[in-house]
């Protein structure tokens, strides 16, 4: 763009030529029941990997939490509109997150993570999940349309102007087993101190020395190699989240009966 506003041009790739894809997407987008259910199985992947995170890494076990995230799931499984499926997804999140900080380790508590917060973030351990959260959905949206799938039509968040709905979506899922995850690898292992902060009238920011070293510890994670349950090998989160943009497009095309959602255990 000009600096008075005007197109100039832009710099990428064609758009992804299966057209196919994108129309069965958008059919399936108004079908309630066809879309309901793909978010169902989002947001029960998502409650299922906060489990896994949880019982992996809580000092005490947090087993009462980790007992009503299960309820919680399996409610999820049940309901029949999109703003109770909403409401459970926010009841576990509360619930994941009051666990948080229990899950750093002794002498690691410095940061004082209580709830999250975001836009701004106001602590150093919310600076650090929004950072990452921001890179994930960059990286699956990019993903999904190399797929071929319009990253702006979701089935849990509702579309809108520029949110790319169907990348925040599928981000779910992963926000766990891998921002979560780095997140709490940086503090436990002090790779990230009070200096890698800023502290400003409108929040807590990474400074550029702490950005690099989330960049660096997000780009291992995403090299990791998993387990994926339904396939039967073994592939880095990058190479996992593609192969779940493609199992959503094979259940957009009728070629598989359901979307299956990623799930550790």
């Amino acid at each position: 763009m000009s600096y008075g506003g005007w197109f100039v041009g832009l710099v990428g790739r064609d758009s992804h030529k299966n057209v196919e894809l994108r129309i069965a997407q958008h059919k399936v987008y108004h079908k309630r029941e066809s879309s309901l259910h793909i978010a169902r199985e989002i947001v029960y992947g998502k409650i299922r990997n906060c489990i896994t995170i949880l019982r992996r890494n809580h000092k005490e076990g947090a087993g009462s939490t980790l007992t009503e995230l299960k309820r919680l799931a399996s409610r999820v499984r049940r309901v029949r509109r999109i703003d109770t499926l909403m409401g459970l997804e926010g009841l576990a999140a509360r619930a994941y997150f009051a666990e948080f900080a229990g899950m750093f380790r002794d002498g690691e508590s410095e940061f004082n993570f209580t709830a999250r917060n975001r836009r701004p973030p106001r602590d150093p351990i919310n600076a650090i999940l929004s950072f990452l959260y921001s890179m994930l959905t960059r990286e699956t949206t990019v993903t999904i349309s190399r797929v071929g799938l319009d990253p702006y039509l979701g089935y849990l968040h509702v579309p809108k102007y520029g949110r790319p709905a169907l990348a925040l979506d599928m981000i779910e899922e992963f926000r766990p087993l891998v921002a979560d995850s780095v997140c709490l690898s940086l503090i436990n292992t002090g790779q990230l101190t009070a200096a890698d902060f800023q502290k400003t009238q409108f929040g807590t920011n990474l400074t550029d020395a702490g950005r690099r070293k989330v960049i660096t510890a997000y780009g291992n994670r995403m090299d990791a190699t998993v387990m994926h349950p339904l396939l039967g090998y073994s592939a880095s989160y990058r190479r996992v989240m593609e192969t779940q943009a493609r199992l959503l497009s094979r259940h957009l095309l009728g070629e598989i009966p359901s979307y299956p959602s990623f799930r550790t255990k």
